[in-house]
């Protein structure tokens, strides 16, 4: 997880020239950091219990969960934000009286591409554990 938050930081300055370390502890954007989280888990427990056992299969399912969770509720949840901000700046300019409702967070959840970068890190830093570690 840590390593996709600090690819995260890594991308944004590559990309914008940016220098957002705050990104860190933020949640959605590329890579998932949730996915790789929960993947690097998994990978984890097949590399040391079997692919064949119970704890697998509990960990890919719950794999499976977070990141359909990731591109389904709370990306909606984020483009809905989207949406309501721009309502309220366009209902700011009407209404003009101390209207200055706080912004709602719009980076909550992940395009399916977020996501398999964090599936991608997670295996390969799963399997790096292993190898290290194991």
């Amino acid at each position: 997880m840590l390593l996709a938050q600090v690819f995260k930081v890594l991308l944004i300055l590559l990309v914008t020239r940016r220098w957002e370390p705050a990104r860190m502890l933020e949640t959605g954007g590329m890579p998932s950091s949730h996915s790789a989280f929960v993947v690097a888990l998994t990978t984890g427990v097949g590399l040391t219990q079997g692919l064949g056992s119970p704890l697998f299969a509990v960990c890919a399912v719950f794999s499976m969960i977070v990141m359909h969770d990731a591109t389904g509720v709370r990306r909606s949840s984020g483009l809905q934000a989207r949406l309501i901000n721009e309502l309220v700046d366009e209902l700011r300019t009407v209404v003009r009286e101390n209207f200055a409702p706080k912004p709602l967070r719009v980076l909550l959840g992940h395009t399916y591409l977020e996501v398999a970068a964090g599936f991608m890190i997670g295996l390969l830093a799963g399997w790096i554990a292993f190898r290290w570690i194991g």
